[in-house]
């Protein structure tokens, strides 16, 4: 995005026409026919000097991909029938690509070249586009326009980005998860609320109150417990929340994009429970709300830590910008770029005021750019135009796997049983259902899961796998028979006994022969510790959806380790056996001491045997 903008001026200001010729030749020696020539070729110069300053778009964009949702044409200005039905065929590629969304650059070269068109062929081209896209069942959106400089003095000619975006069949919308991070008291509640809820706030908290879930919440205004909030948009990116439909089934039904806001606490002393939700929900995306009047404070460095090391991509909403004059608006924007630049975070930060910026912003996002806002609006262009992480490939892969679930909640509902509900692979988990409709939390790492489907749940606290069998499926409150990888739901379990289940178990495939452990060494960073980290110190992991105390047995080729320092380290559970994967990515904290890291090895319960042997051996000599 910044690197464009500015590779673009870089191209247009390089090279003076002109001035090598004159310094070898003397003025008087010039003869009165080349006078007009440099006269010409100083207002060349003083023409790309304004281009400079007008901030035109950069003469090239990236050559396009053969992979991926993003198509340039230079012009569909009357096509044949054939070239049409290949168009047409082209555009249903892409859409597929991009999960039900398309980016077409029009008036673009497939060398990135930007062309650009005149109003005619403009005009036809979007017409031709249109038509491609009722064909396959899309709708188009003009994201925006641009004027553009080539070969033409006289006639303006310009470049059009288009969003495409189908309309799915059979409930099969577009999905993206959102963290929402940030200091207490920063607005994270209330702004999900005026975002869902379509109307704004009074002053008093009146839009934050449908997000909490108990009472000393309502009593406080602090979020303590992890809520979930979705915001839809249509083929047309119009936005779909509660304003215009009254039920969670009605903005499903019209949506072709949805996205879920996972509202986690900012308080510190909450801190447990929002990395469980970092790690258990695996967002696709995480949003840092900072408050415009008070600026980095409290958890908003913490927060912005954690979604770093977990490698979540990050974007910042400046909030309370009402209630500040502009400059101390300017200064929090300032405080936080210094923050976005440092080497910690190393990110380039841009800040969105208008519809051109967030547009963007939100294709250039997967480019670690970080953005902050101030428009409710433009904060609405940003979400509809974010683009999912994962392409239809990475997504088909998925489907292949075998089913596997992670367990994060358990409730129970009267006169139907045990509920579970989550998503496979991508942790689409909704909120809590109408009514006394409870649910399991559930994160389902892949595969496809079908009504009267039989998995096996565990481990238990004897390492054991207990069968059992899939009821009925409802994804989005309605009914469905097939759950595919990256997709939300509840699933009825029937009188399977709730004592049995507890968080941090997994639901899988019988075929997958699943393996456990008490022991596993993972590789870290020790982020911080007051003195130093050695064998027998006890922490919180974090890997997942598992949550247990830990001890460390042992630490490879050293003794103990500092702030900033690495190791191999050997853990040990002390409670219960759990189900981990190799490459897993792993946090760990105990009061002021941090580290991340990722799983490297997982011993077999025998070898667990066989070295806490030793260990006690070991204890008894000394």
């Amino acid at each position: 995005m910044v690197d464009v903008s500015v590779g673009g001026a870089a191209s247009l200001g390089h090279g003076r026409p002109g001035q090598g010729s004159g310094s070898g030749n003397n003025g008087k020696k010039m003869s009165k026919k080349s006078r007009p020539r440099r006269g010409k070729r100083g207002k060349r110069r003083r023409n790309k000097k304004n281009n400079r300053n007008n901030k035109s778009p950069p003469p090239y964009l990236p050559p396009e991909a053969e992979e991926g949702n993003i198509e340039y044409k230079l012009k569909l200005v009357n096509p044949t029938q054939y070239r049409f039905e290949h168009l047409a065929t082209q555009l249903k590629w892409r859409l597929q690509e991009g999960r039900g969304e398309a980016v077409y650059q029009i008036g673009v070269e497939d060398n990135g070249l930007l062309v650009g068109l005149t109003e005619a062929d403009m005009k036809a081209s979007l017409k031709t586009l249109k038509r491609m896209a009722e064909k396959v069942g899309a709708d188009i959106t003009l994201l925006r326009e641009r004027e553009v400089d080539f070969d033409s003095e006289r006639n303006t000619r310009k470049i059009a980005e288009v969003l495409v975006r189908k309309v799915p069949d059979d409930q099969q919308f577009l999905d993206l998860r959102v963290a929402v991070l940030g200091n207490v008291d920063s607005g994270k509640s209330t702004l999900l609320g005026v975002l869902t809820q379509g109307e704004l706030d009074n002053g008093r908290g009146r839009a934050r109150l449908n997000l909490f879930r108990h009472l000393h919440e309502i009593q406080t205004g602090r979020t303590s417990s992890i809520s979930f909030e979705i915001l839809g948009f249509n083929s047309k990116g119009e936005v779909v929340n509660y304003s215009e439909s009254r039920t969670a089934e009605e903005i499903c039904e019209s949506s072709s994009k949805m996205i879920t806001f996972i509202d986690l606490a900012g308080h510190h002393k909450y801190l447990k429970t929002t990395i469980f939700g970092l790690t258990s929900y695996c967002p696709d995306f995480a949003v840092l709300v900072v408050s415009a009047n008070i600026g980095i404070a409290g958890t908003t460095r913490e927060h912005l830590g954690l979604a770093m090391a977990l490698k979540v991509p990050i974007f910042i909403v400046v909030s309370k910008v009402d209630l500040c004059s502009r400059g101390t608006v300017e200064r929090t924007v300032r405080q936080l770029e210094r923050v976005l630049k440092q080497p910690g975070c190393n990110k380039v930060p841009m800040v969105v005021s208008n519809p051109d910026d967030a547009v963007t912003a939100a294709q250039q996002f997967t480019q670690s750019a970080c953005v902050s806002g101030e428009s409710l609006d433009l904060l609405k262009v940003f979400l509809n135009i974010l683009p999912p992480l994962s392409n239809s490939k990475e997504q088909e892969e998925l489907m292949q796997q075998l089913t596997e679930f992670q367990v994060d909640e358990i409730y129970s509902v009267p006169d139907v049983g045990t509920v579970v509900g989550g998503t496979l692979y991508r942790c689409e988990n909704l909120s809590t259902l109408e009514g006394l409709l409870h649910f399991l939390s559930v994160l389902v790492f892949g595969g496809v899961c079908r009504e009267g489907e039989r998995l096996v749940v565990g481990p238990t606290d004897e390492g054991r796998f207990l069968r059992l069998r899939v009821g009925s499926i409802q994804r989005n409150r309605s009914a469905c028979r097939v759950l595919r990888a990256g997709q939300a739901a509840t699933l009825a379990l029937g009188n399977f006994d709730r004592s049995l289940l507890r968080k941090g178990m997994v639901m899988v495939s019988p075929k997958m022969n699943p393996t456990i452990c008490c022991q596993f060494e993972a590789a870290i960073v020790l982020l911080f510790h007051a003195k130093t980290f050695r064998r027998g110190s006890q922490v919180t992991v974090h890997v997942g959806n598992v949550r247990q105390t830990a001890t460390v047995e042992c630490l490879r080729e050293k003794d103990e380790l500092r702030t900033g320092e690495r190791a191999v380290v050997c853990f040990r559970f002390i409670k219960h056996p759990e189900y981990l994967r190799l490459g897993a990515k792993l946090l760990f904290r105990e009061g002021v001491t941090k580290g991340i890291g990722h799983v490297t090895r997982l011993l077999p319960p025998s070898q667990n045997q066989d070295q806490n042997q030793k260990h006690d051996q070991n204890l008894q000599e000394h």
